[in-house]
């Protein structure tokens, strides 16, 4: 059997994995067949003598997709304008698909984006701009790091010109909808009505002034119709289609009924009027689509807070003089001079002066940091007393804020596996609604006879659909909660792994560095009769000294404080896992776990109960052999971190089984991990077999969180179901992990699981209403509840109201994350 996994380009749901699957599953020889539609490639194991990879790329082509071969990959992010509903990303998303090269397109809704992934040598981003545009849309620029928000500004012209469209629908329509109102509904006699214009005595009069009054409205919803009709006639009908026709029903109707009116004498026909149903339709509309335009806005809050966080311009000193520059024109190299109070505008190293550096607004650790010549500062931080000069080493898009905007941005972008099934709804969804409001509209008019009534039906069809519902549910919610992550330093890497945090019932937490502080100390040096303590420090620390492992480091700084010169070192070799070997004044040396003793067969001797001892007080013992023979051990300790016990605690009383995992002996470990509260312990485990036993949980039908620094855990970060990186801002760009904590705070694991578990509640919450409403709305506008109990019929004006309302309702919702707090008292 073969093994091949092969990129797939022109998916633009699951359906079309699933379609992919099934048509390479038939083909002789094949063993199995799985698509990812997340990752975009198909995994095949086939029979080799009776089938060729080329016939299997044969088959994926003839069914309508792409098999991209490229080793490069790019990726662009590109902003979109015109979209109007979800039917219209969904549009978005096959166009692209469509390119040559492409192997990946998600358009998002909510954000307005477009992420595409392609091959550089088949697709061109001028392509993709092409497909957007020839697609009936706008392919807009990307804003440039530290430009002026184009974003913002041009969401802030879009919401003033939506205001001023409903404020003329709302002027022209209030007198239209009181003029059809007042003089039909006979409880409304009472009401003042101009004698000129009432409909049996002067019909002219009555229908010129309604034309006239939907006139305006008509022009202020112009966009429904160029946008809405062009789409229908392009074979992808969109929200705004459904608009256009059941608004232009209405008004056909009525100029129709009007002409009867007047020039057929058929005074009956000016009780058949709709001019105030387009009206008022567009009105509600228009008045959902403002409300919508900015509670989306509020939506990406987080991200402009973000980008509002750099300074404009920095002070760079050049000879003699300080000469202010824009922050784009600041070169790495370029010396930065920063007084107190200012923002420090780029990534640098300090070479003047002392300071303390507040960066809060990276971290969220609370008090400044010390900062003297030779250590790293970041952009946006803020110099809070000494004037300080450093060297630009990172500008633009490189800063560690940059980087985590970036992140945010992607992650708000992406979409989460639960979104899937109204994705597949929303590609389908007008063209089955149009086919609805038909039918019904014809099986009424064959039981009725009454055209006015299947009107009526027609038009409340097509008004209450709302596509747009179901293509927010998800990435408002999404885009609000990667966003509040970011307050709190929790950078989710995308939707799909903030979906997959809430289903978490395991967490392995390594222990140095994320449980401990990673800062190990020598505490006791327990020495045989052959050597004294300081010959035994100075033969280690000397061996230590090529070492980048945290325990070497501990002991090397032992020696310095001792103010030992080192010895040299001849034939030094790190043993992975166990710990070195080297060889100084002709003595061979060995320093490293138990594990390495028992390797090489050096016995313990006399010193095993000491060895024991020390592991039991939460100690880490390192054996040091000098030519095969035990010298002594110089124990090690790691001072655990103070939010550990807490994290612990709340992640077991969340219902979260919590591990730890460790290189040390089994009795360290259970002396560290009795101190924190954990009770399942994996210790003398290698850094390459961490994720052989995240594996094995994940084999008890667990799903495991991994925890980690992100360095020697990067494999157990990947095999995990949710790999969780700890570090500061400088390590956002992680490939390993699925979630960045910008503080060693492990309290945020607990709060990201937390914020997981909101988000998907909210997503849920929204997905319901929104499959609720048009579940529910769709049959009662089709005159369902008429027909079967006699029931009244839902008025267009009410079922715009709902649609309107709908999408705002969803919105609203998802802000409701906005209000998130982390329960610590759990």
């Amino acid at each position: 059997m073969e093994k091949q996994t092969l990129a797939i380009g022109g998916m633009t749901c699951a359906a079309c994995a699933k379609r992919i699957e099934r048509a390479v599953g038939k083909l002789q020889g094949i063993a199995s067949a799985s698509v990812n539609f997340a990752t975009e490639k198909l995994s095949v194991e086939y029979d080799g003598t009776r089938l060729a990879l080329q016939d299997i790329e044969k088959k994926i082509i003839d069914t309508g997709y792409n098999v991209l071969k490229t080793s490069a990959k790019s990726s662009a992010t590109i902003p979109i304008g015109g979209m109007t509903c979800a039917a219209c990303a969904k549009r978005v998303e096959k166009a692209l698909g469509k390119v040559e090269g492409v192997l990946s397109a998600s358009v998002n809704f909510a954000t307005e984006k477009a992420t595409v992934s392609y091959d550089p040598q088949q697709a061109k981003l001028s392509a993709l701009r092409a497909a957007i545009e020839n697609a009936g849309y706008k392919a807009l620029e990307a804003q440039k790091s530290g430009a002026v928000d184009e974003d913002k500004l041009r969401k802030e012209k879009e919401i003033r010109a939506l205001r001023r469209k409903f404020t003329v629908a709302a002027i022209f329509g209030a007198p239209l909808l009181y003029l059809a109102m007042a003089s039909m509904i006979w409880w409304l006699w009472w009401l003042p009505f101009p004698a000129s214009l009432r409909p049996m005595q002067y019909p002219l009069n009555y229908i010129i002034v309604q034309i006239v009054l939907t006139v305006p409205i008509l022009i202020a919803g112009r966009n429904f119709y160029t946008v809405g009709f062009k789409a229908f006639f392009q074979g992808s009908p969109n929200m705004d289609s459904l608009i256009a026709i059941g608004t232009s029903a209405a008004v056909l109707y009525s100029l129709w009924a009007s002409y009867d009116t007047i020039f057929n004498q058929n005074f009956g026909s000016v009780n058949n009027l709709y001019f105030e149903s387009a009206g008022v339709i567009i009105a509600l509309i228009l008045l959902g689509k403002t409300l919508e335009a900015i509670s989306k806005g509020k939506t990406s809050e987080a991200i402009k807070k973000l980008m509002g966080l750099a300074p404009k311009t920095a002070t760079v000193i050049q000879g003699d003089k300080e000469i202010e520059i824009p922050i784009d024109e600041v070169e790495i190299g370029h010396v930065i001079l920063v007084r107190p109070g200012g923002k420090i505008p780029v990534d640098g190293v300090i070479t003047e002066g002392h300071s303390a550096v507040d960066e809060s607004m990276l971290t969220g650790e609370s008090l400044p940091i010390d900062k003297k010549p030779g250590d790293k500062i970041f952009a946006a931080t803020i110099n809070k007393n000494g004037v300080i000069r450093f060297e630009a080493t990172k500008v633009g898009s490189d800063t560690a804020l940059a980087q985590i905007i970036k992140l945010v941005e992607d992650a708000q972008g992406s979409k989460a596996p639960i979104a899937a099934m109204a994705d597949i709804v929303s590609g389908v969804f007008v063209p089955v609604v149009c086919v609805v409001a038909v039918a019904a509209a014809v099986a009424w008019f064959w039981y009725t006879k009454d055209v006015t009534l299947a009107l009526t039906i027609f038009i409340s069809v097509l008004i209450i659909a709302c596509p747009c519902a179901l293509g927010l549910a998800t990435p408002t919610a999404i885009m609000v909660g990667t966003g509040k992550g970011a307050e709190y330093g929790i950078l989710f890497k995308g939707g799909e792994a903030l979906e997959t945090t809430h289903k978490i019932d395991t967490i392995v937490f390594d222990k140095t560095g994320t449980i401990t502080e990673g800062k190990p100390e020598v505490t006791d040096i327990v020495i045989t009769r052959e050597i004294d303590e300081k010959r035994l420090l100075l033969l280690s620390a000397s061996a230590e000294k090529g070492s980048e492992h945290p325990l070497g480091e501990a002991i090397v700084r032992k020696a310095e404080e001792e103010k030992l010169e080192f010895l040299p070192v001849i034939n030094f070799q790190a043993l992975i896992g166990l710990g070195i070997e080297a060889t100084i004044e002709n003595t061979h040396i060995y320093a490293g776990n138990r594990k390495l003793m028992n390797e090489k067969g050096i016995s313990l001797g006399e010193l095993e109960s000491d060895s024991d001892r020390l592991a039991g007080e939460g100690k880490t013992p390192m054996y040091i052999a000098l030519d095969n023979k035990l010298a002594g051990i110089i124990a090690v300790a790691d001072v655990v971190k103070k939010s550990s016990e807490e994290a612990i605690k709340v992640l077991r009383n969340m219902g979260i089984t919590v591990a730890m995992i460790t290189g040390d002996n089994l009795k360290t470990a259970n002396a560290i991990a009795k101190q924190v509260g954990i009770d399942r312990v994996l210790a003398e485990v290698l850094p390459q077999d961490k994720s052989n036993e995240v594996k094995k949980l994940q084999e008890e039908n667990r799903k495991v969180a991994m925890v980690g620094d992100g360095i020697n855990d990067a494999p157990a970060l990947v095999q995990a179901d949710v790999g969780i990186a700890i570090g500061s801002g400088t390590d956002v760009a992680m490939e390993s992990a699925d979630i960045v904590l910008m503080r060693s705070d492990l309290m945020d694991v607990p709060t990201a699981i937390q914020l997981s578990r909101s988000t998907i509640r909210n997503i849920k919450q929204n997905l319901f209403w929104a499959f609720a409403y048009n579940t529910a709305g769709i049959p009662v506008a089709a005159g369902v509840l008429r027909f079967l109990f006699g029931g009244p019929l839902l008025d267009p004006i009410l079922a715009a109201a709902a649609m309107s309302l709908s999408s705002v309702s969803v919105l609203t919702n998802a802000l409701r994350l906005r209000g998130f707090r982390p329960n610590r008292s759990i």
